[in-house]
Formats: C-alpha cells, sequence, structure tokens
C-alpha cells in the first residue's frame, strides 16, 4: 500500500448520480428538489416512481498513482459506477473530472481521444479477438492509433514481456488457459500506456491459485507504471491486497472510503464491518495507526523491542509478548516516532463498527 495523501487527483467524481428508467434527469432534478438536496430520501422518491438510482451521490477522488478499489456485494453498484466514470454510459447527473476534464459534457469524438490515449479497460470477460494471436491483439489498440507495423510490434512485445507471457506471442486465445488470457486482455489495455487505468473484477472467474499469482503479478506491474487504478471486485480479501484506499458501496450509496487499515479496524456500520470479520486484522493494521505520537514520551522505557511504524499489529505483538510498559516506535529514518503500550496493541484488535 502506498501513501498517495498528497497528490494531485486523477478522477475526481462529484455528486454522481446513475438513474435507470423513463425520463430519469428530470426526475432525479424534482426528486432532488422534493427532498431539499437529500440524496437519500430523493433516491426513495425515485424507486417508488419506478426508477432505479444504481448509483447515487458519489463523491470522491482517485490520486494520482493510487489503486483505488470499489467494492462491495451484487447490486451495490460498483460495476454501474464505473461505468459511469469511464463514460461507458453516460452519467445522470453530477460531475467527472478526468485530469480536470468534465468527461459528462465531452464530445464523442474527445471521448474516443481519451480511450485511445489516456484510458485503459480491463473486463471480467477477456473479449479477445479468436482469430488474432497474443501479439496481433495485444497491438490491436496501436492499430487504431495508426501507429505503424513495427512500432507495434516492438510495444506489444514490450507489454507482453511485462505480463509475463514471453514465448506464447504467437498462440491464439483458444491454445491458452484462463489466467494466460486474462494477461493478454492486461497486457492489450497496457499497450496505449494509459495514465488511468479502469479494472472490473479482471480476475473473478479464475480459479483461486491463478487469481492470487495474478494479484501479485498486478501489483509489480502497478509498482514498476505507477498507474492511477480503479479496481472493482466484491472479495474483500482481493481488496485489502491490493487497495491503497478502498470505497465500500451498498444499494448505489459509498458508504465508507478508508485505507486497508481504516476499514478493518473502523468500519462506520454493521455493513462495513461485516465484510472484514473474519479478515486477520493484525496482518493489515499498523502500529503507525495505535501509536500516541501528541503527548510527549515518558522518560524511562526500559524496553525496545524495535518497533516500526509500518510494522503491522500481529508482528508487533510477537516482538511485545512479555512487555507490560509502553515502548518506543521508529519511523524510516531511525527517529523515534512516538510510543505505545503493548496493551494498547492488542486492545486495537477488538473492532466494533463506529
Amino acid at each position: 500500500m502506498n501513501d498517495r495523501s498528497g497528490a494531485p487527483a486523477a478522477i475526481s467524481c462529484k455528486g454522481v448520480w446513475q438513474v435507470f428508467g423513463h425520463n430519469p434527469k428530470q426526475k432525479l432534478k424534482a426528486a432532488l428538489e422534493r427532498s431539499g438536496g437529500d440524496a437519500r430520501a430523493a433516491a426513495a422518491d425515485l424507486r417508488k416512481d419506478g426508477l432505479i438510482p444504481a448509483v447515487q451521490d458519489a463523491t470522491f477522488e482517485v490520486r494520482e498513482g493510487e489503486l483505488f478499489v470499489i467494492m462491495g456485494l451484487s447490486g451495490s453498484g460498483k460495476s454501474t459506477l464505473i461505468r459511469s466514470i469511464s463514460h461507458l454510459i453516460q452519467g445522470t447527473a453530477g460531475e467527472i473530472l478526468i485530469e480536470g476534464e468534465n468527461i459528462l459534457e465531452a464530445s464523442k469524438r474527445r471521448l474516443i481521444e481519451l480511450r485511445r490515449h489516456k484510458l485503459g479497460m480491463v473486463f471480467q470477460h477477456f473479449g479477445l479477438f479468436p482469430h488474432m494471436t497474443v501479439a496481433e491483439n495485444v497491438a490491436f489498440p496501436l492499430k487504431m492509433q495508426g501507429k505503424g507495423r513495427k512500432e507495434r510490434r516492438a510495444r506489444a512485445l514490450e507489454v507482453i514481456q511485462l505480463v509475463g507471457l514471453e514465448g506464447r506471442e504467437g498462440a491464439f486465445p483458444r491454445e491458452l488457459s484462463g489466467g494466460q488470457r486474462q494477461r493478454v486482455g492486461i497486457a492489450r489495455s497496457l499497450a496505449v500506456n494509459p495514465d488511468i487505468w479502469f479494472l472490473d473484477e479482471p480476475f473473478s472467474a479464475l480459479d483461486p491459485l491463478i487469481r492470487r499469482q495474478l494479484q501479485d503479478e498486478f501489483l509489480n506491474i502497478q509498482a514498476t507504471l505507477q498507474k492511477s487504478i480503479v479496481f472493482i471486485t466484491h472479495d474483500i480479501t482481493e481488496a485489502l491486497k491490493l487497495a491503497d484506499r478502498i470505497a465500500i458501496m451498498k444499494d448505489g450509496e459509498i458508504v465508507q472510503i478508508g485505507t486497508p487499515a481504516e476499514i478493518v479496524l473502523h468500519p462506520v456500520n454493521n455493513y462495513v464491518a461485516e465484510f472484514s470479520k473474519d479478515v486477520a486484522k493484525g496482518q493489515h493494521a499498523r502500529v503507525a495507526m495505535v501509536m500516541d505520537d501528541k503527548n510527549p514520551a515518558p522518560q524511562n522505557m526500559p524496553d525496545d523491542p524495535g518497533l516500526r511504524t509500518n510494522m503491522t499489529i500481529d508482528t508487533a505483538l510477537a516482538k511485545c509478548m512479555s512487555l507490560y510498559e509502553p515502548v518506543p516506535v521508529w519511523d524510516g529514518d531511525g527517529k523515534m516516532a512516538g510510543f505505545v503500550h503493548p496493551a494498547e496493541l492488542a486492545a486495537a484488535l477488538q473492532v466494533e463498527a463506529d
């Protein structure tokens, strides 16, 4: 996980609604006026009128270089939201800024330019051309850009190597495993070197072992490329493993946004807490979340088990098993960042909804 709190926004969503049904824009406007701007009341009003508010008043930012995961149960609105952000469907209301440009107001021509040059997309179903080889599938977006054959081939081989498919350039999709076909899909989306990458449950159809392998490879790719990513999943384990921050959705509404540790240790309600009830919380929470860096450190701390701010609570507890007094916590530069009582480390794992 990377801290991107100081990075500028690659995507900024403000009051985004996606409503399905007859005359949605006018009916949403009327519902908001009747409710005095109360989004939940407006959504309830729309449902009574036979419309479906699939995304309700979504407001958030995705920072440059951030891996932002949106998760929720089936029907929560997560896939609809990513399709709205990427403008695969026309948003009903709100503002979606991509690098400062409101794509809800963009022309069709401009949207084509954005998709060809700035936006990459990967979905659960691979969508490969069966009559094309791996290299030809990967190079296809570059052909749409008008790139020459030599340049297309060179770039295709570069990203094929990046996703671990060297030696399979001449294979056809029917000759590949599910995991290999998804790697081709990822390589194809990276061929145009997009600034922003949308992935909608890209690994969910794969066997668990292959899925874990692709998650690891995906993190390695992101560590190299540092793309701004919106990643959709219904799997809390996948979200916690991949995300810099997570947005939890329910019934079209974003109910919490936070780091993996914040989602696990400080769920805002029982719905969020239910997602992580079986998660080993000490593997995701860090010492920095529970240490005291506001008050003066005790003058006499006889024990120093070598705790670090980025150390997991499980690891820290193992180092403090026989200690009963406050201990120092050190940052990455070897400076004391604060202190923590061993009992507070254990207490942090006793989670209740806020």
